[in-house]
């Protein structure tokens, strides 16, 4: 019971189920349902989940669909929305072939 009023540091471990990837993809866009479509650019990316930037903002929970360099729209919630950062969490895991693609690294 002493521990429940002190403050908890946030942890040091990573949590997300999978390691995301950074990339810098600027032909990216984001749009909710009835809305138009919102210019953004791919931070990191996982099978599960992204982080875009934009000049957007989104609540919590907020639906979308994002196209990444052309893609097919890839559904998704947002899971938190911060100095022009949007975290998000896919419906289903990314195709694996889209992943590599927006993944390589050329040489």
């Amino acid at each position: 019971m002493n521990s429940q009023f002190r403050t908890v540091r946030a942890a040091l471990v990573e949590h997300r189920q999978a390691y995301r990837h950074p990339v810098q993809i600027q032909r990216t866009a984001i749009k909710q349902r009835g809305k138009t479509v919102k210019a953004a650019e791919l931070v990191d990316i996982s099978i599960y989940g992204c982080r875009v930037s934009s000049e957007s903002t989104f609540a919590e929970g907020t639906r979308v669909w994002l196209r990444f360099d052309g893609s097919d729209p890839v559904a998704a919630s947002t899971v938190w929305c911060k100095d022009g950062q949007i975290g998000c969490r896919f419906d289903e895991s990314l195709d694996h072939a889209l992943f590599r693609r927006l993944t390589r690294i050329d040489e």
